[in-house]
């Protein structure tokens, strides 16, 4: 199925986190927070101004990005658990990261 997020709405697939602490410490699932960090796998076309020109997404397809610990809405498409949320949610693009593995 395909889905396309209305107005300055982004779909978020979480990125997971390391399984292990720097000093080697295996961290179990149910202590592990969930990730705020996620890749944008589709975007809507942006919001509008109050004279209806087009403000476009600052984000796109594939970006790497940081988001709020409480943002977005969890949604199932297809079995995959996603995300989501308004553009303004979304903290910053994390530049020159390739995709992780996802969540």
């Amino acid at each position: 199925m395909a889905f396309k997020p209305l107005h300055d709405r982004v779909l978020v697939r979480r990125v997971e986190g390391e399984e292990k602490t720097k000093g080697g410490l295996i961290i179990p699932d149910n202590a592990k927070e969930k990730p705020a960090e996620g890749v944008v796998v589709a975007c809507g076309e942006g919001s509008r101004k109050d004279n209806g020109e087009l403000i476009a997404m600052a984000v796109k397809q594939g970006d790497h990005i940081l988001f709020g610990k409480w943002s977005g809405t969890e949604v199932t498409i297809d079995g995959e658990e996603l995300l989501i949320m308004k553009e303004s949610d979304i903290l910053g693009i994390i530049e020159g990261k390739l995709e992780a593995k996802a969540a």
